[in-house]
């Protein structure tokens, strides 16, 4: 079964003021959070490479940077979009409601149904 448990993240307005890239813990995951042309998007906040913190990258368009190595990830599915990265980032859905972004993460067998 591939149920999600939606976790309520940052708030909407504060990822506009932080210049459209934030950084949060929710429930343990630690997550990069995206603005992109009005859209939100959520990836893991350590890059595959050297284990630097994407948010604290530069965002170019829809590419993150890392700011350790410069390797570039696509913000929208996680994917490497340029060297030295060679792994993708794991990129989490996300809905927006009452100004929050909700993130969807993995169930595990004790949070099914919950």
């Amino acid at each position: 079964m591939n149920t999600l448990r939606w976790k309520k993240g940052v708030q909407l307005r504060a990822l506009r003021d932080g210049g459209g890239l934030l950084a949060d813990i929710v429930d343990g995951y630690e997550l990069a959070f995206y603005l992109v042309n009005d859209d939100v998007f959520v990836t893991s906040d350590v890059c595959t490479h050297g284990h630097a913190r994407l948010s604290q990258g530069y965002l170019i368009g829809e590419l993150i940077e890392c700011p350790m190595h410069q390797g570039l990830f696509d913000v929208r599915t996680g994917a490497v979009a340029g060297p030295p990265c060679t792994l993708d980032v794991q990129s989490f859905p996300t809905k927006l409601i009452e100004g929050f972004v909700y993130v969807g993460l993995p169930a595990t067998d004790s949070s099914l149904g919950q």
